[in-house]
């Protein structure tokens, strides 16, 4: 049977919904407050609203792995189209609950499936494109997902101005996406014979290169939040309560992020080591300018050179592990990276915390710590202690 050829279609509907999970993160963020009024008589309000914002990323970093496994199994494109039509589902519940709790749950039902969408277009990318294609998607993924975070965050400011619930009805865009990807989509499983199994046996993976990957992407994830979270914090203690200002330090940061993603089909054609030292410490640099700044403009600038490096390290990383897999172990590698990127932006406040134990006088430290294991990632890569292959002698099929 001949292969299928990829193009634009699939690229664009498989860049879209790498987009979906976006709306888990950021589209209620301006309707928390709205919650929390709606639900002051429950008694856990204070809690269960923030953890019904927060909760999808943890389900992505829990289940990611399994869903990147029954892909690899069972299919990528029906595992797909499933967790579509049950993030749709999830999605819009809220429309109709009046409980917090069960608010929470179908919030959590959305990390889920949110897992297994970026996993199965993560592991599709790497399935349709090789070679420069391939950087290219990632990096267009990566610009792509930037974007969206903007549009959305404004989305579920406008649309929350009428009620609180009516952010939950953008969620009803994956039954949409279902006959778009049932059509445009294909498993390349199904290509290899005509009496292709329903049920793939898996090869083992290969950890030993891929681990050091998994553990630079864990700590990818711990920086790709930094800016968001603490950024705030910084702001403050430099008196900064313009929301002119706040914005413009925001949208500098993904503008680096931009830059850094379409940058890196760029300069991919240095050895990945040295792709990753520099995205390292670029980010390293942007985080002992954000602990040292002053004034805003210079940490406008720390936040942007962060984001730069952001922008480079992703798809550098996500590339560099998909090299490195064949076709049946690319689900699980997706699911990998994906686990350990949101796991990493679970732990990111977390860590900072640990440090600051709450003082926010103490959050410079914080960040000129980050800063120097993100400068000793950046030597360790270089001198292989951890080490990243180059695309030259990398698996690519």
């Amino acid at each position: 049977m001949s292969e299928k050829a990829a193009g634009i279609p699939q690229a664009f509907i498989l860049l879209a919904g790498c987009c979906l999970p976006i709306l888990g993160a950021v589209l209620l963020a301006p309707v928390l407050p709205l919650m929390e009024q709606h639900f002051a008589d429950d008694p856990h309000v204070s809690t269960l609203v923030p953890i019904s914002l927060t909760i999808p990323a943890l389900m992505i970093a829990l289940f990611a792995p399994l869903s990147g496994t029954i892909a690899d199994r069972f299919g990528r494109k029906r595992c797909l189209l499933i967790c579509i039509g049950f993030y749709a589902l999830c999605g819009i519940l809220p429309l109709w609950l009046d409980s917090l709790g069960l608010i929470v749950l179908s919030r959590a039902g959305i990390g889920i499936a949110e897992a297994g969408i970026m996993t199965c277009c993560t592991a599709l990318m790497g399935d349709y494109f090789h070679g420069r294609q391939r950087e290219r998607i990632f990096a267009l993924q990566m610009v792509a997902t930037s974007l969206s975070a903007a549009i959305f965050i404004a989305l579920g400011g406008v649309l929350a101005q009428h009620d609180w619930r009516v952010p939950f009805w953008v969620y009803s865009a994956g039954f949409i996406f279902l006959p778009l990807m049932a059509a445009l989509l294909w498993d390349p499983a199904a290509q290899q014979t005509d009496s292709q199994p329903d049920i793939v046996t898996l090869a083992p993976m290969p950890w030993r290169p891929l681990l050091p990957l998994c553990l630079l992407s864990l700590f990818a994830g711990i920086s790709l939040f930094i800016v968001p979270v603490q950024a705030g914090y910084l702001l403050n203690l430099l008196s900064v309560d313009d929301p002119a200002k706040i914005g413009m330090t925001m949208g500098a940061n993904q503008l680096g992020v931009l830059v850094g993603a379409a940058s890196f089909r760029l300069i991919s054609h240095f050895r990945r080591s040295v792709v990753m030292m520099a995205a390292f410490a670029l980010t390293a640099t942007g985080s002992l300018l954000m602990a040292s700044a002053a004034q805003h403009l210079l940490l406008t600038l720390a936040v942007t050179l962060s984001g730069i490096g952001m922008g480079i390290m992703l798809p550098s990383l996500i590339t560099s592990i998909m090299a490195l897999v064949n076709f049946d172990q690319r689900g699980r590698a997706a699911g990998m990276f994906n686990a350990m990127i949101f796991l990493g932006e679970f732990i990111s406040p977390l860590l900072v915390l640990s440090i600051t134990r709450g003082v926010t006088t103490v959050i410079p430290h914080a960040l000129t710590i980050i800063a120097a294991l993100q400068l000793l990632i950046a030597i360790l890569v270089v001198i292989r202690v951890l080490p990243v292959r180059s695309p030259a002698v990398a698996f690519d099929s």
